[in-house]
């Protein structure tokens, strides 16, 4: 099993597919890695050399991966917020921020429903 930007990736998936386990890394940028680390797509993680997993693990690291990504992600949204942009707005009061209806469909963003209870009369 092979580790690469601290994960561990699936022994028995394709190297391009097993790459996308790693948190910024999609199918393009798989392809482009692998071109850089000259390694073929088709060959399984549990085939690699030591030699190949090495020409990977530098060629991600060019790349903004995992935990510096998710820091960088999270700074972007507390400028916004800080700003006061509109986008900033939407994501302070967890609403939806590209967009989309919220009157209905947005309970992903919102959370679960909060029904007011109605009285009857007696």
């Amino acid at each position: 099993m092979a580790r690469i930007a601290g994960v561990d990736l699936p022994a028995n998936k394709r190297i391009d597919i097993a790459l996308t386990y790693i948190y910024g890394i999609g199918k393009s940028l798989a392809k482009v890695v692998l071109e850089e680390a000259r390694v073929k797509p088709e060959v399984r993680v549990k085939d690699l050399t030591d030699d190949e997993i090495s020409r990977i693990q530098k060629a991600v690291e060019k790349y903004p991966v995992e935990g510096e990504l998710r820091a960088q992600v999270s700074q972007n949204i507390k400028r916004l917020i800080a700003i006061g942009c509109y986008r900033g707005l939407r994501h302070r009061r967890g609403l939806p921020v590209r967009g989309q209806r919220t009157r209905t469909n947005a309970r992903t963003r919102k959370g679960p429903r909060r029904t007011v209870g109605v009285r009857r009369k007696k």
